[in-house]
Formats: C-alpha cells, structure tokens, sequence
C-alpha cells in the first residue's frame, strides 16, 4: 500500500512538476567546484581560442583517466569545444572568483588582461596561477536535451600546480570552504 500526504501546492516539501526552474532551484543549493574550460581556437574564429566557466566537472574514470563536463550548444564557446581535439581543464582556488567571472561573462574578451595564459600541450591555452590544470583528448561529445556532455581523457597537466582552497559555486555565487 502507497501511503500520500496532500501537502498543499507551495507548501515546504511539496512537489512541483519537473522543468527548467525546478532543477535550478534544487541545483542552487547544491556546492560544486569551480573550473575554466579552454579550446584552442579554430580557424572559424580567427585562431582565438574559447573558453568558459564550468561547475559540471566530473572524474568519470582512473583508468583511462577520464574527466566529463556539460556545455550548451547555444554557448559561444560550443563551436571552439565542438572542433577541437584536445581541450583544457583549470581548477581554481578560492581567491579566483574573478577570474571565474571573466569566462562566466558574455560578450568579454576571456584572454584579454589581466588573465595570464600561455599555449600549452596540443596547443590548448593554460591558464596561470590554477590550482592544478590538465590537457584533455576529447574522445565523445554525446548529445543531452540542449546541451552535450563532453567526455575527455587526460593526456598532460600539473595536479599540483600550487597549494590553496578551491573556488565553490553555491546558490548562485562564487564561494569558499569554511572551516
């Protein structure tokens, strides 16, 4: 026997049919870390390359060694990650916040000063003074209502590039871990 409580529309705990608005409201009370994505640029783009600011980031595997974040297909870095074969992933420390801004911002020139970069492995751009970086060969781009899920294998990166705290994104916010 199913046992349901009426507990009245809008009341605390009542569900609401699924959409948009539910997942961002529950994803807001939901802590993740903080992570540039870059690409090198394709030649659609002049050679500039792309980058954004993810919260998506996952290890999916040890062995291979596998990362996976989202991206909308509307974003004007989709083009750069959709073309290119090796991409780049940044963890930031807890005193970036604006650099998360910067490629959280549409329309900003993201490589512009004061963000410091240099080309690195397979020519992805490497973001300075990260917590740690890795160089990724993107080996599927699987596609999930307007987004894709880009799944990619480490090939190089510094794991320990400095020492400090990650940068958290919590309800709508860039944040710190507290102790």
């Amino acid at each position: 026997m199913t046992v349901t409580h009426d507990l009245g529309a809008g009341a605390p705990g009542a569900p609401v049919v699924a959409g948009p608005e539910l997942l961002r409201s529950a994803f807001r009370r939901h802590a993740a870390g903080v992570a540039v994505i870059t690409a090198p640029g394709p030649a659609a783009r002049g050679g500039r390359p792309a980058g954004f600011t993810a919260s998506s980031l996952t290890s999916v595997s040890a062995d291979p060694p596998l990362v996976s974040f989202g991206i909308g297909t509307g974003s004007s870095s989709w083009p750069a990650v959709a073309e290119a074969a090796h991409i780049g992933v940044h963890l930031l420390g807890e005193e970036q916040s604006a650099l998360a801004a910067t490629f959280a911002r549409s329309g900003a020139d993201r490589f512009a000063p004061p963000t410091r970069w240099t080309a690195g492995p397979e020519g992805v751009p490497v973001l300075d003074g990260v917590l740690a970086w890795l160089v990724c060969r993107v080996v599927g781009r699987v596609p999930a209502g307007d987004h894709r899920i880009v799944i990619a294998e480490v090939v190089a990166g510094d794991a320990a590039a400095r020492e400090g705290r990650p940068l958290l994104y919590h309800h709508g916010r860039f944040n710190a871990l507290r102790d």
